[in-house]
């Protein structure tokens, strides 16, 4: 016997708090299995896009900054929220790429899309990849950004995860998204 998950019906939700960067919303649902009702908190934020910046060297243009939750320096890909005015995941991209590193490149598309955390989260964060990338501008930090860039070998890239020296979760999911497209379009 196969048994389905059903969806939960939504009964009310209520704005919880309001933190700039993101909202936090209680829901009220009713489980269809038990028909008992119960109170969940929601996180809204906009969508998120993350940038696999490729060089004709074969490098990804990545930065290192420093990340007030867990209070250490990261070595990250590029990104961050999309914008009202960005007409895309891809323009955002771009435009992050941009403005953290001064790189721009060519053949921009959307690679992978993942939930960040759905059981609390409504967003979605993008993978956008962009080849053929040089360096064309200086950068446009925003207020609360302090980052420098730094080239890594696409060959690297693996070892400095299993190391531990890249550890945000979502940079790596974004890495894994390429070496699936890699493998599908036998990129070595």
């Amino acid at each position: 016997m196969v048994t389905m998950i059903k969806p939960w019906s939504k009964i009310s939700s209520c704005p919880a708090g309001d933190f700039r960067i993101f909202q936090v919303r209680t829901d009220v649902k009713r489980s269809p299995r038990t028909g008992r009702e119960h109170d969940f908190f929601v996180i809204d934020c906009v969508n998120w896009v993350n940038v696999i910046a490729v060089t004709p060297e074969k490098q990804l243009v990545m930065v290192e900054q420093y990340r007030h939750g867990s209070n250490s320096i990261e070595l990250e890909i590029p990104g961050g929220m999309i914008d009202a005015e960005d007409e895309s995941p891809v323009t955002a991209g771009t435009r992050e790429l941009g403005e953290e590193t001064g790189y721009e490149g060519e053949n921009a598309q959307i690679i992978g899309q993942i939930y960040p955390n759905p059981a609390i989260m409504s967003n979605t964060c993008f993978t956008v990849l962009v080849e053929n990338c040089l360096l064309k501008h200086p950068t446009v930090f925003d207020h609360g950004e302090d980052l420098i860039t730094r080239l890594v070998p696409v060959g690297d890239i693996s070892e400095l995860v299993r190391s531990g020296k890249i550890q945000h979760s979502l940079v790596v999911v974004a890495l894994y998204h390429f070496e699936l497209w890699r493998r599908k379009h036998a990129v070595p």
